[in-house]
């Protein structure tokens, strides 16, 4: 993949606000999550605040990058992955394996409810999943917007950045990019940050060898869909037709 992107000086000043919302984006993370931790059990509205603060400070940063964009007329779509894939079996690998995990994933998360236990048990975002049908469809949008709006700054922009304000190569500046990702989600502790950075090398990889951010979106928001809201969702069902009626 090669990208030749050309920001003028007000996208470079613009970049400045969107570098410190990534530099900052890790410490204002924990300290949501613990806060919203600390007080979830006491607060019903606990979970939601969380999410929505999180959509609006995501959708900023994306707004910002886009604006980045317009004022550069020296930035083509193609520099930031806005294109279709170079070669098509990109998508219909994804799709297949979409197709492939989603039932599976779906049946192993109903057995282990229904044997009581749970996919999500020692999860580092076990607090963030949602206990009511409000919360889902918070997480729904949370998995969405971070879908869209993460692959937009981290994958598209920052590698960008890198090519033409450092003099990166494009591997070098997705592996900066990719660092900065796995920062950004240290609330989910070192385990959960190592298992973001694989997650995150694999749609960096997808990224640079389809040359289009479309992939990496439409995984990424299958991926948090899945975990934030669908298999949840399946949990509390199996757990649900576990409990046997008084009187029966």
């Amino acid at each position: 993949m090669q990208i030749s992107p050309d920001f003028s000086p007000l996208g470079l000043g613009l970049a400045v606000p969107l570098i410190g919302y990534v530099l900052a984006e890790g410490l204002w993370g924990k300290r949501s999550y613990d806060r919203m931790r600390q007080r979830r059990d006491q607060d019903p509205n606990a979970l939601i605040g969380m999410f929505r603060r999180w959509i609006s400070g995501s959708w900023w940063a994306a707004a910002l990058a886009v604006l980045m964009l317009l004022v550069s007329p020296g930035v083509h779509l193609s520099d930031i992955g806005v294109r279709a894939p170079e070669e098509p079996a990109f998508a219909i690998t994804a799709l297949v394996a979409i197709a492939v995990t989603t039932p599976l994933l779906a049946w192993l998360s109903y057995r282990s409810a229904r044997a009581g236990k749970s996919l999500a048990k020692n999860s580092q975002i076990k607090e963030m999943l949602p206990r009511t049908s409000t919360e889902r469809w918070y997480a729904l949008a949370m998995a969405v917007t971070a879908g869209v709006s993460e692959e937009l700054v981290y994958r598209g922009f920052l590698i960008a950045l890198g090519v033409d304000v450092l003099g990166l190569n494009v591997t070098m500046a997705a592996t900066l990019a990719l660092a900065a990702f796995t920062v950004g989600h240290v609330y989910q502790g070192w385990a959960g940050m190592i298992l973001v950075a694989g997650v995150g090398y694999a749609l960096t990889n997808l990224y640079l060898s389809s040359g289009s951010l479309l992939v990496p979106v439409c995984l990424h928001i299958f991926i948090d869909v899945l975990s934030m809201a669908v298999l949840p969702w399946i949990t509390t069902k199996a757990r649900n037709s576990n409990v046997v009626p008084v009187g029966s």
